[in-house]
């Protein structure tokens, strides 16, 4: 009987294995209900609560309650940000120190069509702070005087252009990943942005806080804010899925189905009903389904024949007054399409002379709707003439590939620029 008892003396789950260091007392209750961190003992079993178990290895309940009590902290090692993000404030994010010239030029209100202006012609401002590349750069609407920036260094930029002190104003730390795409609401000072952390996110840059991140099972690479409704924004990732977001509740409103490539660009009608979304066809030799038009609110594509040739479309523009959009097309060349049903391509309008070499390069309408500019792999900004598709002025900026440009709401002779080794400046 002896022997029996100490063959099965240490059967009991709730015992631990048997050590040279002399037994602990048992507690009166061998499950608690609620796990107390235990004092530190030279119990090797107990001071492994945050390994994983070896595979085979038989865990006892006591081990088992332990490892489930304990949550250990594991480091992200692709992101040098904190887990809750930070904003470092940097500037000024008002009007007050800006020269009175370029004070009366935001201020003034246009109605209706903005009057032509001059081209831009040189560099005027040099903007110095992202550490790598720079992929988009977008202009605020309701405070025109604010340059927002994403950049493959994980991090925001909100930069006062023409303050005469700080022209940085605001770094935001949200991001756990390279960020991708940047838009400022209608609604005051929120921005959101999109990246490789599989999500979409919305700042408030005044306060220094994000209000929301919108989780998604892909990389992220474009948003657009519904032009009717600032409540409601697009979102495009890598493994095809387009997305309608509601920001006041969270949630997907509309999900778009297509076997599709990559989503590089999306963008909206004149009245929201309707949506492009370019996608990439480098993968397959298939070159339906490059530039898509979807219904809205139907989620049926309109039409995925568009574009005939098997090029991938790295940006979609829409003109600010008339109905067509242009694309950005990897053949070196800016594609132009009717807006109406069917769609159709301008076979006798192209814009041509530029690069793109692969690069994500994107292209821009100016306010006026009359010049078209675009980046190069080359680095150089190229203006062309709507009308006549001619090139109009051709500026030297970069060194590396030209990604994004972007003119100014309001003083229409205002581009911003940024290029692939993270420099952004301001042409006038």
């Amino acid at each position: 009987m002896d022997l029996l008892c100490s063959a099965y003396s240490n059967s009991d789950d709730d015992q631990a294995e048997q050590e040279p260091e002399p037994k602990r007392p048992r507690a009166g209750n061998p499950t608690p209900l609620a796990y107390q961190p235990p004092k530190p003992q030279p119990r090797n079993d107990l001071g492994r609560q945050g390994e994983a178990p070896v595979p085979g290895r038989y865990v006892s309940k006591r081990e088992r309650a332990l490892m489930g009590s304990a949550t250990p902290s594991v480091p992200n090692p692709s992101s040098e940000c904190e887990p809750s993000g930070s904003t470092s404030v940097t500037g000024s994010l008002l009007e007050s120190d800006l020269h009175s010239n370029i004070l009366a030029l935001l201020r003034h209100k246009m109605k209706g069509r903005p009057e032509p202006g001059q081209l831009p012609e040189k560099l005027s401002i040099s903007l110095n702070g992202h550490k790598k590349a720079v992929n988009a750069l977008h202009w605020s609407i309701s405070h025109a005087h604010l340059l927002a920036s994403a950049g493959m260094d994980q991090t925001v930029h909100i930069w006062n252009v023409w303050n005469k002190n700080q022209r940085k104003a605001r770094v935001l730390n949200y991001h756990k990943g390279a960020v991708k795409d940047i838009k400022w609401s209608k609604m005051g000072w929120l921005v959101l942005s999109c990246g490789y952390d599989l999500t979409s996110r919305l700042t408030d840059v005044e306060k220094g806080s994000e209000i929301r991140a919108f989780e998604e099972d892909q990389v992220v690479n474009v948003v657009k804010f519904h032009p009717k409704n600032p409540n409601l924004f697009l979102s495009g990732g890598e493994k095809g899925r387009l997305r309608l977001w509601d920001i006041r509740a969270g949630q997907v409103v509309h999900e778009y189905i297509q076997r599709l490539g990559s989503i590089l660009d999306v963008e909206f009608s004149d009245d929201g009903r309707e949506f492009v979304s370019s996608s990439d066809v480098s993968r397959s030799n298939i070159s339906e389904n490059s530039i898509v038009v979807w219904d809205l609110v139907r989620e049926v594509p309109l039409s995925n024949q568009v574009y005939g040739e098997a090029y991938t479309c790295t940006c979609i523009r829409r003109h600010p007054f008339e109905p067509c959009f242009v694309a950005q097309s990897n053949g070196n060349y800016i594609a132009i399409f009717s807006w109406s049903p069917p769609f159709r391509l301008d076979k006798f309008k192209r814009y041509e002379g530029h690069g793109v070499s692969g690069f994500p390069i994107k292209c821009n309408f100016s306010s006026d709707g009359d010049t078209l500019a675009t980046g190069s792999a080359e680095g150089s900004i190229y203006l062309y003439n709507y009308r006549s598709t001619s090139l109009v002025r051709k500026i030297e900026a970069y060194s590396s590939a030209c990604i994004d440009v972007a003119f100014h709401p309001t003083i229409s002779n205002v581009v911003a620029s940024c290029s692939w080794n993270g420099d952004i400046s301001v042409l006038e």
